[in-house]
């Protein structure tokens, strides 16, 4: 059995020690490390970036719609839920003036939604909250610390690419 199949409940809620320098990584243990913080951060910055304004999730469906319009079913499935949730996040967002519907082009039986400046600038203010977060958290650290999670977060890209 892996450490990932033994891991105890307390594996996932606390946090290790930083190993030694010599000591043997198991990919195993490292992956539930690794899966804890990258949870626990993304949940961090989160609700660091959302408030008053816009909900988690519309801030997701904002980004998705940043780069490209798309349907209510595109964005219901990326963001795996069903379709009437995604019907009550746009149309807060619509409400808010921060996407628009349209007739897609292609077929006049769908409609298509895309961010609007407003959108735009919601997004950004919450994108820049959340760095604004991190950043005085990484500002806290030793140069050496920075370097390392400098190191890390280039290995974490890599991973996420492939």
């Amino acid at each position: 059995m892996t450490a990932a199949n033994t891991a105890t409940p307390a594996d996932a809620t606390t946090s290790a020690s930083p190993p030694d320098a010599e000591a043997d990584i198991q990919p195993d243990a490292l992956a539930i490390d690794l899966r804890t913080a990258v949870m626990r951060t993304s949940r961090r910055l989160r609700i660091e970036a959302t408030g008053d304004v816009i909900t988690p999730g519309q801030y997701t469906v904002l980004a998705h719609l940043n780069t490209a319009s798309q349907t209510l079913r595109e964005l219901a499935e990326r963001e795996h839920v069903q379709a009437p949730s995604m019907t009550r996040i746009v149309n807060a967002l619509t409400e808010q003036g921060f996407v628009l519907r349209q007739a897609h082009p292609g077929d006049g039986r769908q409609v298509q939604i895309s961010i609007t400046p407003a959108g735009q600038e919601v997004l950004a203010e919450a994108r820049s909250q959340r760095t604004a977060w991190l950043a005085r958290r990484v500002a806290g650290l030793s140069e050496q610390d920075r370097l390392v999670l400098s190191r890390a977060a280039h290995i974490m890209q890599e991973m996420s690419a492939k």
